[in-house]
């Protein structure tokens, strides 16, 4: 890569990946920036540079298995204008090097922001850099979060989380519209459009936007609870019956409807219902799907069938309920 003269660039960013990181998130990010920071895709740092750092020339290896090698040394973290800490496999969260952790110290002592991606805020607040801060985790995390954090509340219900030097998100997508956020800030808009038009990304979204996933009042401790919860939520096109989902999980369907009473206060049944209408609504903010597909993407007969089921809930049609959206967000 060539580096071009410190007076050009606008945005430095340097990345620290943990051990066994999710690829796409660092892929996603970096991506954008690399779209921004030249005309058209011809990725030459002109207007932000951004350097894998990592204390040994060791290639850090994804959860995936490719492997990256740094860029630079971890050195003065002063140079960069972020450090983006990109996580991973939830086991390989205590196995950060030493270095990095005081890396990540200093970067905080000199003022500069840090950026947690993907279990990156796990990271961070390990190492006692979140104290006081709001964090974004994913929904599919957030028990694990609670399990390992006691007396934080993450935020599960937003794409991404800005809190003054302090930048979560939940990775994957989400990844990709936090570095267009900070490619807004600092050369522009028209320059974080042009990134996510080019990766095939509509519209950047706000960090107030919801993460598609569970829904927050469906949060419980219970294990047996959230496994059944995961397996509708990973075959929503083909949501199982509760039979299904109990000898899926050893149990007797008793046995989970039980669970579920003095969990979640509802049936199996009605939950996993509320799952999937979560699911319709989030897909109804999206201009571009139909009734059909919206009902082939979860799980029901058909449109009639989505269109009967979403009335007998909501009080009105989903085309209803997408009008009314809209209105609400133009107010």
């Amino acid at each position: 890569m060539t580096v071009p003269p410190a007076n050009s660039l606008r945005l430095r960013v340097g990345f620290v990946l943990a051990r066994r990181f999710t690829l796409s998130a660092f892929a996603n990010f970096v991506d954008v920036l690399r779209l921004a920071a030249d005309e058209g895709d011809r990725s030459r740092p002109i207007r932000c540079q951004w350097r894998v750092l990592a204390p040994s020339s060791q290639p850090v290896q994804s959860s995936c298995g490719i492997a990256v090698t740094r860029d630079e040394k971890l050195g003065d973290p002063s140079r960069f204008d972020y450090i983006v800490v990109v996580g991973g496999l939830i086991d390989e969260i205590e196995r950060l090097e030493p270095d990095y952790i005081a890396f990540l110290h200093r970067a905080a002592q000199a003022g500069v922001p840090l950026v947690g991606v993907c279990t990156g805020a796990f990271i961070l607040h390990r190492a006692g850099l979140m104290d006081g801060y709001r964090c974004c985790v994913s929904w599919f995390h957030h028990e694990d979060f609670l399990e390992q954090f006691d007396g934080l509340r993450p935020v599960s219900d937003q794409i991404y989380v800005v809190d003054r030097d302090r930048l979560t998100c939940s990775g994957g997508a989400s990844s990709a519209h936090l570095a267009a956020f900070l490619i807004d800030r600092h050369i522009g808009r028209a320059a974080a459009q042009k990134s996510l038009h080019i990766m095939i990304i509509d519209e950047a979204m706000a960090p107030d936007d919801p993460q598609p996933g569970l829904p927050l009042d469906l949060a419980t401790d219970d294990p047996l609870v959230r496994r059944a919860l995961l397996m509708l939520q990973q075959n929503m096109d083909t949501p199982p019956a509760v039979a299904e989902v109990a000898a899926h999980l050893q149990v007797s369907r008793r046995k989970l409807e039980r669970h579920f009473a003095a969990s979640l206060a509802m049936s199996p049944a009605d939950a996993f219902m509320r799952i999937r209408l979560s699911q319709v609504r989030m897909l109804l903010a999206r201009p571009d799907r139909t009734i059909s597909q919206i009902a082939a993407e979860t799980g029901f007969c058909d449109a009639s069938h989505l269109i009967r089921v979403f009335r007998d809930a909501s009080g009105m049609t989903p085309e209803q309920w997408r009008k009314t959206a809209r209105q609400d967000a133009a107010a």
